[in-house]
Parts: C-alpha cells; sequence; structure tokens
C-alpha cells in the first residue's frame, strides 16, 4: 500500500505541494474573476447597465401590422449579420426575393422573422410560424417558396391542402432577439434574457404552454432586450405586443401579468399587432390587452391605411426589406441607433442605472484586493518556511 501523507502536512503551509496548489488555485480563481469581469464591462457597455437604457420612448416604435411570420432556420449564433442576404443561406435569401417580388399583392400588412429551428422542442428547418392564425407549415424548400408566397402570403389561403403539412399551435409564443452578429446589444441581452424566461418557465411548471425562441433582427437595437409576445387575449383572440428594455428583472411580470392575466406592461411597451401604438400613449402597467382582430378586421382596417404603408419588411433590411417597419422619415429618425452619431451620443450620455454600476465597481475593486491579499499572504508564508 502506497504511502499517504497526513492531510495536516499536505494542506499545511510547510508541505512542498502547498504553493503549486495555492499558485494552481489562484490560476484558477484568477481566470474566473476576470471572466465575471469581463460580463461585468460587456454588460455595462453594452447589457442592461449600459447608459443608453430607458433613454428614449418606446411607445409607437413599432409599425401597424397584421400578420407575423416566422421561418425557423438554424441556430441564432450560425446567423450571418444579413442572413437574408447570405449566399450561405439560400432558404431566408429565397424568402427576401419572393417577398420583393409579390409584397404588393399582400392583402395583409406582414412582417417576416427568422427564428432559432430547435428540433427537441418541434421546430425544424423550414418550419413557418404565422399569428395570428397560429398556424406552423411544415417543409418550406427554397423550390416551395413561391407556391407558399402564392396560396399563404398572397391568397390567404391553406398551404398545400391535403397534404398533411399544417399544425395547430397552441399556447403562447415568446421571441427575444439575440441576433449578435447583427448587434452586440441583441447579442448581450437575448441570451441573458432567454435564460431567465426558460428558468421562471420551468419554475411555474409551464414548459408545455409556453415557447420561448430566440429570433432575428426585429428593428430597435437600441431598445435590447426586445421581446414580442403572441398569447390569448382576454376574449380568447391572438394578441401580439413588443416590449423594448426588457431586463431579466422585467421577466416574472410578463409571466405573470401579461400572459397570465392578460396586463400590459404599458413602461415597457414599443407597440402590438393590429392598431399601432400612440407615441405618446400614457397608462397604467395594469392595462387590459387589445382584442386580437380576426383576419376580416384586418383586411379592412388595412384599406384605411396609406398605400406606403402596404406592407411591413422581412426584418432584416436588404432588397427593400425594412426590419419588419415600414415608417415615415420622421419616425424612422428613432431607429437609426447604429449611426456613427449615435454611438458616438451614446458614449456621452449618463448612466441612469448609475447606483447598480457603482456598485459592481465597488465589488469588482474588493474582489482585486481580496485576491491580491490572499496571494500575498500565501507567498510570505512559503517565503517564512524556507
Amino acid at each position: 500500500m502506497p504511502h499517504l501523507l497526513p492531510s495536516s502536512l499536505l494542506f499545511s503551509h510547510h508541505s512542498p505541494f502547498f504553493f503549486p496548489l495555492l499558485r494552481t488555485t489562484a490560476t484558477v480563481s484568477m481566470s474566473s474573476f476576470f471572466t465575471t469581469v469581463t460580463a461585468a464591462v460587456d454588460d455595462a457597455k453594452h447589457g442592461f447597465s449600459r447608459p443608453e437604457m430607458y433613454k428614449d420612448s418606446l411607445a409607437g416604435t413599432v409599425a401597424a401590422y397584421d400578420r407575423h411570420v416566422f421561418l425557423c432556420y438554424k441556430d441564432h449564433l450560425s446567423w450571418p449579420p444579413r442572413v437574408e442576404a447570405s449566399d450561405a443561406d439560400p432558404l431566408p435569401k429565397s424568402i427576401a426575393s419572393a417577398w420583393k417580388a409579390r409584397k404588393k399583392d399582400f392583402s395583409l400588412k406582414t412582417n417576416i422573422t427568422v427564428c432559432e429551428a430547435r428540433e427537441k422542442d418541434g421546430f425544424s428547418d423550414g418550419d413557418v410560424l404565422i399569428f395570428p392564425d397560429m398556424i406552423k407549415y411544415r417543409g418550406l424548400e427554397e423550390s416551395n417558396v413561391d407556391s407558399f408566397f402564392d396560396d399563404v402570403m398572397v391568397k390567404n389561403e391553406i398551404w398545400g391542402a391535403g397534404a398533411g403539412l399544417q399544425d395547430q399551435l397552441t399556447g403562447s409564443y415568446i421571441f427575444v432577439c439575440a441576433h449578435g452578429s447583427r448587434d452586440v446589444r441583441c447579442g448581450v441581452c437575448g441570451p441573458a434574457l432567454i435564460e431567465k424566461l426558460n428558468e421562471e418557465i420551468e419554475l411555474r411548471e409551464l414548459k408545455n404552454q409556453i415557447s420561448v425562441l430566440a429570433c432575428s433582427h426585429i428593428g430597435g437595437h437600441k431598445y435590447a432586450g426586445n421581446v414580442i409576445i403572441y398569447s390569448k387575449g382576454p376574449n380568447g383572440n391572438i394578441t401580439g405586443h413588443w416590449y423594448g428594455y426588457v431586463t431579466p428583472n422585467d421577466v416574472p411580470a410578463l409571466l405573470d401579468q401579461h400572459i397570465a392575466k392578460g396586463e400590459i406592461i404599458q413602461k415597457l411597451l414599443r407597440g402590438q399587432m393590429g392598431k399601432p401604438v400612440a407615441a405618446d400613449v400614457k397608462g397604467s402597467d395594469d392595462h387590459k390587452l387589445a382584442n386580437g382582430d380576426k383576419k376580416k378586421k384586418q383586411v379592412e382596417s388595412n384599406n384605411n391605411l396609406s398605400k406606403n404603408e402596404n406592407m411591413v419588411g422581412c426584418c432584416q433590411g436588404v432588397d427593400g426589406v425594412s426590419c419588419c417597419m415600414n415608417v415615415s422619415p420622421e419616425t424612422n429618425k428613432g431607429f437609426e441607433e447604429t449611426t456613427e452619431t449615435d454611438k458616438k451620443q451614446g458614449s456621452k450620455k449618463t448612466n441612469l442605472n448609475w447606483p447598480l454600476l457603482e456598485e459592481r465597481r465597488v465589488l469588482t475593486t474588493a474582489g482585486i484586493l481580496g485576491a491580491l491579499a490572499a496571494v500575498f499572504m500565501a507567498y510570505k508564508f512559503y517565503r517564512r518556511s524556507n
């Protein structure tokens, strides 16, 4: 039997193993420490503590629309900045081309967005989710994009009738912009929100009732975290609401108030499917959800809209596609969040969350001093023992 050193010697500063063990522990601790510091810096610059948070009014930053189509496609980490224009992504590119060619034929103002495919949850590459219809079509490919547009987008009919391509969606759907290659703010905020949403959904045992999916750019990077919720309103019709400046702390309210009770979180509301939200909207956070419109009502409402608002874009910004929005130049000024001018202005803005940031700086400083002190004291013991 091999000789074993007593634990008192093994973990004593007199042991020859002590300093290498300390050095290894210190290396691991410092690595973990710098990872934490990097995450804190990312959050302060691009995340929920960034200076631009809450600087702009949210209400009225989403143009009116009647229908939202999501293409399930790959993982959000694999999407290039302009996924609809990438030769490596022929399906989204084919859809963008079809949209450009047929958009004048649509009777319903339609958004088209890419969302992640997730096989284990029943969302495969080429699946198409449509709201407020609550329909999922399976098997969209480059070869049948034209027939899909003819039947569904233009004629508002069932695609592939009798071919077994259609499924009925149930429950509520939450889409979170996590298109990090398009804008780093969405790349930082989106995944954090998705993680928190899934955590809270799990705690409430609602996994079979609420689906959370990462989606591509929806316009308004500076409002990250951006969240869209499709769920039943008080009258049973499907409603769609867009929220901005959402943080992990807001997640319980989205689940317990918006989805469970049908109450709008007014301070975070950007806009909604159907009737647009006025830019100067005011109200309490317990405002009830607006009724979801039926298709017939949507078509009638479209007749009152100006021609230049006939179609909302593919959310990707190519070939005339305008990030799910088709707004006037005046309104569009609010969306120029990625220009150099905006970046410079943003760097000069005061952080509204400075108490939180200040606390993090204090904790960071304390952590550094504590780690240095521990290493210094350990080294002194080591030197004395030799």
